[in-house]
């Protein structure tokens, strides 16, 4: 019913004129009551249907069919080994059709012989891997040699296919995405590499490629992985265990690093806790009044957090309400709080910049004021990460207060600015490719929660102060981070509530639309090439919506 209503007042607002509905814009508690009644009716939650993503990739093959059938490259010679004996004569029959040389099968012999024959494989040509039952584009290896030309790895998208020839489920991947590979295992066929780098493994009868695309990430250390945005392979309609090769990449995963992996049967995805030195971490939080807000966010801070090790500057930036600043006072005399006063006009980032000044943890939290923790051990988990040597910022899962998705990572390009990844979905939707449920890699998170290294935070100045001081002084401080050759990384483990535009409210007067165009500008200007192509993301999916729809027939079109 709540839906029903709300589409009603939308198409109602449609036939109010131009003029009046700009001047209703203008009005802050009516918009913000109009955007919470909306989000709240969950009509902003549009995951596609399977009807209406099998529409959109009909359209979509049909727009790229140039594409699939130009040849990228002259292939001098491949070799194939295909991984399970499942319907692999139909791969095999397939692969010798479209010229292979060697073609192994694992499960077939046994292991001595095995090894021998991927002993006697010529490291000059490629070696293409793939799943009993899986099939190729007949212009997929001449694609995936070309792709690894100045790479050691590569590997594509992926549909299925039925007896009839109709393609469905599309599997459009980001780029390489090492979190999202020890999560979920997404990387799990449609593979080419350096066949050299294949005889560094150890394969067995029951290796996945999974496994192997995990213990090349976290071995060989200069790894080269390219993507090929296109759904070259067509995967077996037989479907795998993938709690199974879920648990093969986390015997991988443990023998190589320290992490403490479990196996999250109800979501199928893997949990990595990451060892830590027990930092200082110092959580900073800007606040103007706003008692209510800070006292929810402190104490469930306070009350909740199982890592101890850790400092709160609560950054009073002008408060004038009495209730306000006596609770501050009494906070100033708990043994985990300091208050300092920031008497400067209202800078996001100026504000948290002077707050690092002030810190004294090796690990610095950025927090918002309306921030209220649900997991315990939500420290845990993002300390882990921001200690890891090749990981800079670290986000969290966070939930507006009807436990909806606020932020589950940051895409670049929606909107032509960025925007969160499947905003408004439920709490427990597993989101594309698991990546609501799942750790894994997006090029930015949001400052609501957010923790880095000092050591980066001073490499890269901060936040920027001048030309960002509200709006996406976070994005462009993630993207700064990552270009000291580190990954971003969102948290899944770590959930909390951010009841967001309750400190703030909205950015809709005549300075603040013109500041926050000022800043969309500088964005644009700045990170043009990620609002282009988010590597994190895939150049098939839409940019209209953040809900991973395949891109529509109008923006195809653009």
């Amino acid at each position: 019913m709540k839906k029903i209503a709300m589409r009603s007042v939308r198409a109602a607002l449609q036939l109010i004129p131009k003029n009046l509905k700009d001047k209703l814009k203008q009005n802050e508690r009516l918009t913000g009551l109009y955007v919470r009644s909306v989000r709240k009716s969950g009509l902003f939650f549009d995951a596609p249907t399977p009807k209406q993503t099998q529409a959109l990739y009909n359209h979509w093959l049909e727009v790229n069919k140039s594409t699939f059938s130009t040849s990228a490259a002259k292939v001098d010679g491949w070799q194939a080994i295909i991984f399970g004996t499942d319907s692999q004569g139909i791969t095999e029959e397939q692969l010798k059709s479209l010229g292979v040389g060697a073609c192994l099968i694992v499960g077939e012999s046994d292991l001595d012989v095995l090894e021998k024959q991927i002993a006697q494989l010529d490291n000059q040509f490629p070696t293409l891997l793939l799943n009993g039952g899986d099939s190729l584009k007949k212009s997929a290896v001449s694609h995936l040699y070309d792709a690894l030309k100045e790479s050691d790895v590569v590997y594509c998208d992926t549909d299925e296919v039925d007896n009839d020839g109709a393609k469905s489920s599309p599997r459009f991947l980001p780029s390489w995405n090492p979190e999202l590979q020890y999560s979920t295992a997404y990387i799990n066929s449609g593979v080419m590499l350096k066949t050299s780098l294949l005889k560094s493994l150890h394969i067995s009868n029951q290796t996945t490629i999974a496994e192997l695309i995990t213990a090349l990430s976290l071995t060989k250390k200069d790894l080269l992985i390219n993507h090929k945005p296109l759904p070259l392979v067509h995967l077996s309609s037989v479907k795998e265990n993938g709690l199974n090769t879920l648990k093969r990449v986390k015997k991988v995963i443990e023998s190589h690093t320290s992490a403490v992996v479990d196996s999250d049967e109800k979501f199928i995805v893997n949990r990595l806790c990451w060892p830590n030195s027990n930092p200082l971490v110092s959580l900073i939080i800007p606040t103007k009044n706003g008692k209510a807000l800070v006292k929810a966010c402190i104490e469930s801070i306070l009350e909740k957090t199982t890592y101890q090790n850790y400092e709160i500057l609560l950054i009073d930036n002008g408060s004038d309400e009495q209730e306000s600043i006596e609770y501050f006072k009494y906070l100033d005399t708990l043994d985990k709080v300091r208050v300092l006063k920031y008497p400067a006009p209202f800078n996001y980032s100026a504000i948290n910049n002077f707050g690092v000044e002030h810190a004294k943890g090796s690990i610095l939290g950025l927090v918002n004021n309306d921030i209220e923790v649900i997991s315990p051990d939500w420290l845990n988990y993002m300390v882990g990460h921001a200690e890891r040597e090749d990981v800079g910022c670290v986000g969290a899962k966070l939930l507006y207060s009807d436990t909806r998705i606020q932020h589950a990572g940051v895409v670049l390009g929606y909107g032509g600015g960025a925007g969160h990844a499947h905003k408004n979905f439920p709490r427990f939707h597993k989101g594309y490719l698991n990546r609501i449920v799942a750790t894994n890699n997006y090029s930015a998170v949001t400052a609501a929660c957010l923790l880095v290294k000092r050591t980066h935070f001073n490499e890269v100045n901060g936040l920027n102060e001048k030309a960002l001081s509200v709006a996406f002084n976070d994005v462009d401080f993630c993207l700064k981070v990552k270009g000291l050759g580190v990954n971003n990384v969102y948290c899944a483990e770590a959930e909390l509530f951010h009841h967001e535009s309750v400190s703030r409210g909205l950015d809709i007067s005549p300075e603040k639309a013109a500041r926050f165009s000022r800043e969309l500008a500088y964005l644009q200007s700045t990170w043009s090439n990620f609002i282009a192509n988010d590597p994190a993301y895939n150049p098939n999916l839409t940019l209209k919506r953040e809900n991973f729809s395949i891109r529509s027939a109008v923006e195809l079109k653009g």
